[in-house]
């Protein structure tokens, strides 16, 4: 649904995207009985991630079953991990079922979010007309904007340039001499899938990644029935699919020591298909499994042992016209570079765009570090809430997990603003958390980071900041967060009052009256 380019409107609240936190939310909203509120979307079509990312071989590597909302479950997932066509088909459903269609704007980017405090509202510029929103919640997601090194020379590459997230569907690969650059959940996904139709294919890896087996498997047509028919079944295997992935989650946050075992099967996994002895030693990772993702694929290895696919065992660092020069000097000749690289996640450039207390930005705020209160609320930006926001990252479950946590603490958090404060008129409340609650908070999460296989395993991850801080993944069970996050607790807030008329000023608004209360 695509609205008029000048478009005004006020809402109770606005949510940012349109992804799996985007949908999630405006669900939760509906459900809770809120219907003035509008999803902010840049693109066309919802998905978030699942729709700009359609590369050749795009898959998730988390079971379907639990690769999806539980109040929104799926009997007819076609594979036990399904491709991206599917999950991004998963999500328009959601988006039909639940009645989402009047609340999408979208072709909407939102170029600027800027707190009013004298209106107690969020006051949102976007590329299609401006709204005010009460509450905005920023489902954005840390995998919305892709990252590409600064790399000498690229500007004057004469071929196809694009990152794995931007697929050109419309550049014919076929026969072409092709790098990839990168070694991360995309690459190892792409270079099976395009490995057939190309001339050559050079891969460039900074750091190997460990892979186990993807045991995937068509779902059969009886389970899909049974599914169908008895919609338990379908709770009953997503259950045992969280319970196992609980169980493990042990190991990468108190027992690092104990993942030896992993490590042996992975290398197995190596040795099966990879016969050259030194080719193996470059595909072995020297720091221990899962200090970064473990990735699953049965066909990365195969694929690197075609005879017409190299391997560089070095980053790319610099390109001359159309020869590409590994950092260990390594040359090699190439029409189209696709660059597997990540996304800016510690350093979201939607930070940039919201503007707090006293005109500070997210990103000024987060200069040192992304912190939150819960992973949801930030200091000096009253009324506004991620979804994954800081340390809500999973190293080997489901993200959907983390996000419904989430959902529970948004809709405790609208209640508590209505038992505050009303809606829409004097006395409206405002929360802001407490510098306090989120040190606390922070340091917590921090001291039981220290042990976790993520920041004593000895690798470089895409989950830690320009300063080495853990800011993205949480470390303990989907089960603790979410007990974390049932409940407000307001004395971890700064409640703030809106809208008072001022004395002799009958029907205009005074000044805000900021009355910070002791919570009870």
């Amino acid at each position: 649904m695509v609205t008029d380019r000048h478009e005004r409107r006020q809402v109770r609240v606005a949510v940012i995207g349109s992804g799996f936190g985007g949908l999630g939310a405006a669900v939760r909203l509906r459900r809770e009985g809120i219907t003035d509120f509008v999803v902010l979307e840049r693109a066309d079509t919802v998905g978030g991630a699942w729709r700009d990312n359609s590369y050749p071989g795009c898959a998730c590597d988390v079971p379907s079953h639990l690769y999806s909302f539980s109040f929104a479950p799926n009997p007819d997932w076609p594979r036990t991990f399904s491709g991206q066509r599917h999950i991004r088909a998963y999500l328009e459903h959601v988006a039909d079922t639940f009645g989402l269609r009047p609340h999408l704007r979208l072709g909407h980017e939102v170029r600027l979010m800027r707190w009013d405090g004298d209106a107690a509202h969020w006051e949102i510029e976007t590329s299609r007309g401006a709204f005010t929103a009460e509450v905005v919640v920023s489902a954005t997601g840390p995998l919305s904007d892709p990252r590409i090194p600064e790399i000498p020379g690229l500007d004057g590459f004469p071929g196809k340039v694009f990152h794995s997230a931007r697929w050109d569907h419309g550049y014919d690969l076929r026969g072409k001499r092709v790098a990839v650059v990168g070694t991360g959940a995309s690459a190892i996904q792409i270079v099976p899938a395009i490995q057939s139709e190309v001339a050559r294919l050079t891969l460039f890896q900074r750091t190997p990644p460990w892979v186990m087996p993807r045991v995937d498997r068509a779902i059969s047509d009886a389970e899909r029935a049974l599914h169908r028919a008895l919609p338990f079944t379908g709770a009953v295997r997503r259950q045992l699919l969280w319970g196992i992935r609980e169980l493990q989650i042990q190991a990468f946050t108190k027992r690092p020591d104990e993942l030896g075992l992993v490590e042996s099967l992975a290398k197995a996994n190596i040795a099966r298909a990879i016969k050259d002895p030194a080719l193996r030693a470059r595909l072995t990772p020297s720091y221990r499994i899962g200090c970064k993702r473990i990735l699953l694929s049965s066909s990365y290895y195969p694929a690197l042992a075609r005879p017409h696919v190299d391997l560089v065992a070095s980053g790319l660092a610099e390109v001359r016209g159309s020869t590409l020069v590994a950092a260990d000097g390594t040359e090699t000749e190439a029409d189209a570079i696709v660059f597997g690289t990540g996304f800016h996640v510690t350093d979201m450039p939607i930070a940039e765009r919201v503007v707090g207390e006293g005109g500070i930005t997210l990103a000024e705020s987060w200069k040192d570090g992304m912190a939150s209160l819960r992973g949801a609320t930030a200091v000096g930006f009253p009324n506004w809430m991620t979804i994954i926001g800081p340390n809500t990252g999973l190293g080997n479950s489901s993200m959907i997990l983390m996000i419904e946590a989430q959902l529970a603490y948004l809709a405790d958090y609208l209640r508590q603003l209505d038992g505050l404060g009303g809606r829409g008129g004097t006395g409206r409340a405002v929360l802001t958390p407490r510098p306090a609650a989120v040190d606390a908070w922070n340091r917590r999460v921090q001291e039981r980071m220290r042990r976790t296989v993520w920041n004593t395993g000895g690798c470089t991850s895409w989950y830690l900041d320009a300063g080495g801080r853990n800011t993205t993944i949480w470390p303990g069970t989907t089960g603790e967060f979410r007990r974390a996050t049932r409940r407000v607790d307001l004395a971890e807030y700064e409640v703030s009052r809106a809208g008072v008329p001022g004395p002799g000023v009958p029907g205009q608004r005074a000044a805000t009256t900021r009355k910070k209360e002791t919570a009870r």
